[in-house]
């Protein structure tokens, strides 16, 4: 099973990592793991050629071609580029690499077959990182990690590879995450989050964006979703920004092994000063940007255009990510941010002034509180906004859902939402969309207008307006349930009394008394 595979790797390779930092060694694993999918989809589409040149009832099929002929054809990069393989040079291909993981040269042979796939794949220009012949390893420890990840086998068939490498890709940010703590999150965001947000904007063809896509999971939820709803890769373009150089790579890894187009700008930058997509206008945005930043600020963002409901506050990039994201958004796209909770009802500086004047111009759409302990990195409770521009439902109306009881712990520290919580909240925003069977449940949604949300002073915390949750009668009176609680009361403080005696008299005989 797929699991027990990914738990197996992630437990070996953890302990390989000796005293390495956790964010440094992702790279190191990551970047290996991309080698060994990239040469095994490889050998598989060549083994594939073998077989259609030699078969009669082949479209490829090449007759008695002598061997020299049949090698420059499995040589012919076309056959590859067609089916979205990668060209990898034979210094390039695992098996060189493996046959010599225990010599001391070997991080500068993996740098090699990194280079010259790059050269070979204009594609993946200045994505990989060539870190490996001054990886901060103990001696043998990266042979040992090369002859670790030999054992991952993607099979001969492209799709079913892909997949694998997708999901052990996943699992393995998912550990790093957890491994590195409080950095972890700034590029990962928890999969049931991701899919939370892609559940309700449904983002089915057009250009999708993420201005702050750390890893790239945004995109590929967006993928997973369109193929589960009998769409195709191509329905939509992908467009992206990170700062972190080498997030960015790891992001444009992640969607190259995918078969995404993607487009994630010339090179990493920040997004506010130097914006990669200056004219890119969206059908759909999903963004998950690092909570309250308080460095943001640049002289160059004064008069910005992007901020059309006031400017930001230099010491919170909050509204600054919002009215980017609005900026970025076509005529009836939509948006979907994940913020702290403190965005919701913060009037520090001119925050307030630009949620009324958002709300006001009736570009927010829905809000959901989510439960608490859902990142690895941070205790700070979030939310969701869902932003749309030019509203063709629901005018002058907000959806509040609170989700905070949602949710199941699957470890001490994390609570993860399950798909029946997904979809619940999909199935409520959706019914509200269309005018369907949507009704209010006091305790977890309510529609809610903007005369409304005035008198509460623009505040957009869905708790303030869902009420509470109904409490079932269960006709038993009043006086009874009192009379019936005092009993027990009263028995539990006899009972308290005895205790006590009973400690005094221990204490008494051993010469403790009070």
């Amino acid at each position: 099973m797929l699991q027990d595979i990914q738990k197996t790797l992630w437990a070996t390779a953890d302990k390989l990592r000796a005293n390495v930092d956790a964010a440094e060694y992702k790279h190191l694993v990551l970047g290996l793991i991309f080698l060994k999918f990239v040469s095994d989809t490889f050998a598989a589409r060549r083994a594939e050629l073998e077989r259609k040149f030699a078969d009669k009832n082949d479209d490829y099929y090449l007759g008695d071609s002598d061997a020299e002929l049949l090698n420059a054809e499995l040589e012919d990069r076309d056959y590859y580029r067609e089916v979205n393989v990668f060209w990898v040079p034979e210094a390039g291909r695992w098996e060189a690499l493996r046959n010599n993981a225990k010599q001391a040269d070997i991080g500068k042979r993996i740098d090699d077959a990194l280079d010259i796939i790059e050269k070979e794949n204009p594609k993946l220009k200045n994505i990989l990182d060539k870190r490996y012949a001054r990886a901060p390893l103990p001696d043998g420890k990266l042979g040992e990690l090369v002859d670790l990840v030999s054992t991952i086998g993607f099979g001969e068939d492209q799709s079913k590879a892909r997949d694998i490498l997708g999901q052990v890709y996943e699992y393995f940010l998912g550990q790093f995450a957890s491994a590195e703590g409080k950095k972890g999150g700034q590029f990962y965001t928890p999969a049931s989050i991701v899919k939370t947000l892609v559940a309700v904007l449904a983002p089915h063809h057009g250009k999708v964006y993420d201005p702050c896509c750390g890893s790239g999971g945004m995109f590929v939820q967006s993928e997973k979703f369109i193929e589960a709803h009998g769409g195709k890769l191509g329905d939509v373009s992908v467009y992206g920004q990170e700062s972190n150089p080498t997030t960015w790579r790891l992001a444009a890894m992640n969607l190259a092994i995918r078969g995404i187009d993607f487009n994630l700008g010339r090179e990493p930058g920040d997004t506010f000063t130097r914006n990669q997509h200056a004219d890119l206008r969206a059908d759909y945005i999903l963004a998950n940007p690092p909570f309250n930043i308080s460095d943001w600020w640049h002289g160059s963002l004064e008069g910005d255009p992007r901020w059309v409901y006031g400017t930001p506050p230099q010491g919170n990039a909050n509204y600054a990510w919002l009215q980017h994201m609005l900026y970025h958004l076509k005529p009836g796209g939509h948006a979907g941010i994940v913020l702290a909770n403190g965005s919701m009802s913060s009037s520090q500086n001119s925050e307030g002034d630009i949620r009324r004047a958002m709300v006001d111009d009736d570009v927010v759409e829905v809000m959901v509180a989510l439960p608490g302990q859902l990142f690895f990195n941070t205790q700070i409770p979030a939310c969701l906004w869902f932003l749309a521009k030019n509203k063709t439902t629901r005018k002058g109306e907000v959806l509040f859902i609170d989700a905070r009881k949602l949710g199941k712990n699957v470890s001490r520290v994390q609570i993860e939402l399950q798909d029946d919580d997904i979809n619940r909240i999909h199935d409520t925003v959706a019914a509200w969309r269309t005018n369907g069977d949507y009704q209010d449940i006091p305790g977890f949604c309510r529609s809610v207008t903007l005369a409304e949300i005035a008198e509460h002073g623009h505040v957009l915390t869905p708790g303030r307006y869902v009420g509470a949750e109904e409490v079932e009668d269960n006709d038993e009176a009043f006086a009874e349930k009192m009379q019936k609680l005092t009993e027990q009361l009263g028995e539990q403080m006899t009972k308290g009394a005895e205790l006590d005696q009973l400690i005094r008299q221990k204490l008494g005989g051993l010469g403790y008394e009070f």
